[in-house]
């Protein structure tokens, strides 16, 4: 398989003005706090603050400008999610006046099921893990003849670039930056404005030690499907990785890092006391993997990721509690 090829800077910066029609560039903060814990100097990106609390919007937002300018707007879409890549097509959807059916996994996120119907979006409740939701909603968009809108493809990748052109542009001293891993656009966003920008920064990859298809498709140089089974980061709770995403990431990655539900649930207490900013477990890996890796950090800039923070309350409230 080809390496599929990645966007310029220019089709990076061009992205960016589709995606400040919706909302300008989230900040990115020094916390000192966070920096004494890391023993380095740490860098949060607050894709947080996004309207939808998550980076995903940005894909979506681009992906359906694409199909109006090639004029292929479908009469309906339907996706599958564990929800910010849903709120993300709902958002998107809503705006072009379009019908969007999203399918999540049974007991999935109560709020981020609410923040997708308050969006229009039809949420239907399907399946044990999210690779189930996956193919029922590819069944679904047979029967119906809905466009299918992908998890993984060029011009999401290409609006969740950038969020790392911001990132990159504003601290250009990063030395390193860790980077969770779903199914797989936003680290290949990463590497995109890395490689769009000239910019030094390693890129590590993050992945739950509860979901390690990534991890172990690196190591293996193909797609190895693994369970899926983590508590807390269900961002990144996917259980067979892309196969485009893969071949960029084994080019481009420096390494992977697994974190264990009880270290996000660690950083996502420290994210919480130390910035007061709320993260969802998948938004959390990305400091979780750095503080794995402080021994080594000393002296360096460190760029993380807040890429997420729709928790439910009730699941935040057992984490702060350091009930999980």
């Amino acid at each position: 398989m080809n390496t599929p090829v990645l966007p310029s800077l220019h089709e990076i910066e061009t992205a960016a003005s589709v995606v400040y029609r919706e909302f300008q560039a989230t900040p990115q903060y020094r916390w000192a706090l966070l920096s004494e814990r890391l023993g380095a100097e740490c860098w949060v990106k607050h894709e947080n603050h996004s309207p939808v609390g998550a980076f995903k919007l940005r894909g979506g937002l681009c992906y359906f400008d694409a199909l109006a300018k090639n004029n292929l707007l479908p009469h309906s879409v339907i996706s599958a999610t564990r929800g910010n890549h849903g709120q993300s097509v709902g958002w998107a959807a809503r705006a072009r006046g379009i019908p969007c059916t999203v399918v999540v996994p049974l007991g999935n996120s109560t709020e981020k099921n609410a923040a997708m119907r308050a969006l229009g979006v039809e949420v239907i409740e399907h399946g044990n893990d999210f690779q189930e939701s996956r193919e029922h909603a590819l069944r679904l968009a047979g029967e119906t003849g809905a466009h299918l809108v992908p998890l993984f493809h060029p011009t999401l990748l290409l609006g969740v670039s950038t969020y790392w052109l911001e990132f990159f542009r504003a601290v250009p001293r990063l030395d390193v930056v860790y980077v969770p891993i779903g199914l797989g656009s936003g680290a290949c966003g990463a590497i995109a404005a890395k490689l769009a920008t000239g910019h030094r920064a390693r890129i590590v990859g993050v992945v739950s030690s509860l979901a390690t298809t990534y991890a172990q498709s690196l190591v293996a140089g193909h797609v190895v499907p693994s369970p899926a089974s983590t508590v807390l980061a269900d961002g990144i709770a996917v259980r067979v990785a892309d196969a485009g995403a893969l071949e960029i990431l084994r080019s481009h990655i420096d390494h992977i890092v697994q974190v264990t539900d009880a270290e996000v649930a660690q950083a996502m207490r420290a994210l919480y006391t130390d910035t007061h900013n709320v993260a969802e477990g998948a938004g959390a890996a990305s400091f979780a993997a750095a503080m794995q890796e402080r021994a080594q950090l000393g002296g360096q800039v460190v760029g993380t990721t807040l890429c997420g923070g729709n928790v439910d309350a009730a699941l935040f409230a057992e984490v702060l509690a350091g009930r999980l």
